[in-house]
């Protein structure tokens, strides 16, 4: 089974940039996207219903911001699909999807950014530790395993950017930012995309538009796939695909043996 994340920055401009040519050529079983920046009925039928999969969106009231989508293949049925944490300050933004399926549990998460004037951190993170207390919860009552992914806006450590002095200031690489990735990996999650490239300078998943920085690889590592501890032995790899165009960011790939 193969799962893709994607910040899609627009899915209507990524539709535009070859998106459905993107997905049908890579049959992932379950693709996640975030800032979608669309209510459905904004959507092209295509986009709504790609042949051979079902889809959900969570969007935000705001038109054209935030916003999160998810695919999966017709094989699965329909999990048990949940939109949102059940608090209306991060719902109202379309952050989170939730899906039960038979044998794990995945969410879905667009993590705010925390603003250039750090104004909006303490909401990040509100909402960063709201998703990981309700995952760890989902895994006790359900026994399954769980998977957490999406465009986190921070990264973790200095291999994760590519100029880490400069950015000590700087929302997405805040101590108390980076303290949370930490607390996700203490209870128990993986972080399998750094574990299968230990150490590895260059892995990043997001370039500013400005200077080039994708063509010299000047970027941040800021979408993760965290997978707990039940299903960490079914992990075959996990890798970013840089090669991908069509977003500031480029997809990440989650390959499970089940």
């Amino acid at each position: 089974m193969k799962i893709a994340s994607w910040n899609v920055n627009g899915i209507r401009a990524a539709e535009k940039k070859g998106f459905l040519d993107w997905l049908s050529s890579n049959q992932y079983e379950i693709v996640c996207l975030q800032e979608t920046k669309a209510q459905p009925e904004q959507l092209s039928e295509t986009l709504l219903r790609p042949a051979g999969y079902q889809s959900f969106f969570a969007s935000a009231e705001k038109k054209g911001y935030s916003g999160v989508a998810l695919y999966f293949h017709e094989k699965f049925g329909t999990p048990k699909i949940t939109l949102g944490l059940g608090r209306d300050e991060f719902d109202n933004e379309g952050r989170t999807i939730c899906a039960e399926f038979d044998q794990f549990i995945l969410y879905n998460g667009y993590f705010p950014n925390g603003q250039r004037d750090h104004g909006r951190v303490p909401y990040k993170l509100d909402y960063s530790r709201t998703l990981l207390a309700q995952a760890l919860e989902k895994q006790k009552e359900t026994g399954k395993g769980i998977i957490i992914c999406g465009d986190v806006n921070t990264a973790h450590t200095e291999i994760d950017l590519a100029n880490p002095k400069t950015n000590q200031k700087t929302t997405g690489f805040l101590p108390e930012e980076r303290v949370y990735i930490d607390e996700v990996l203490t209870a128990g999650f993986h972080d399998v995309v750094r574990e299968f490239h230990p150490d590895e300078k260059g892995h990043y998943t997001w370039w500013t538009y400005r200077g080039n920085c994708r063509e010299r690889n000047i970027g941040w590592r800021i979408d993760y796939f965290f997978v707990d501890q039940l299903l960490r032995s079914n992990v075959d790899k996990a890798y970013i695909t840089p090669e991908v165009l069509g977003s500031d960011h480029c997809p990440l790939v989650l390959e499970l043996n089940l």
